[in-house]
């Protein structure tokens, strides 16, 4: 599992499986959120599934699908609660982690200096300058 970390609070990655929520437990995360579409996945990685796997490892987890076609208002607004209500470090998985790392850059925005998003999902190996205005003009 690769996990890239973008704040003290919120981590990324690519798709997990079942052994990897252990893993995440054994490492502080306190809730998993999956922005990857049943749609996407055989039926094993489907959300109920993985919901399953997340509770029996004393893990939150949440549904927030991201389809390829394009992130909606809902999935930002949906984030930004979930990251809210967290009790602690939240892990987000999609195909590669970049829907995972888009939505909360997204989410951040207005909480977050711009910059210091952009330097964190650089950090983490996503390069958003290209989304430097639309993330201002979210901040408001």
């Amino acid at each position: 599992m690769n996990i890239q970390r973008l704040s003290e609070t919120y981590s990324v990655g690519g798709q997990i499986s079942e052994q990897d929520f252990a893993t995440l437990a054994q490492a502080g995360y306190t809730q998993v959120i999956c922005n990857r579409p049943d749609s996407e996945v055989e039926a094993h990685f489907h959300a109920k599934q993985m919901r399953v796997l997340a509770e029996a490892n004393g893990l939150d987890f949440a549904y927030n699908p991201i389809a390829h076609t394009g992130m909606t208002i809902k999935n930002i607004e949906s984030q930004r609660a979930l990251l809210s209500q967290a009790s602690g470090p939240v892990f987000a998985y999609c195909r590669s982690g970049r829907r995972s790392t888009m939505c909360w850059s997204f989410a951040m925005a207005g909480q977050v200096p711009t910059d210091i998003i952009l330097s964190a999902t650089a950090n983490a190996g996503y390069r958003f300058e290209g989304l430097r205005d639309q993330l201002e003009a979210m901040a408001g």
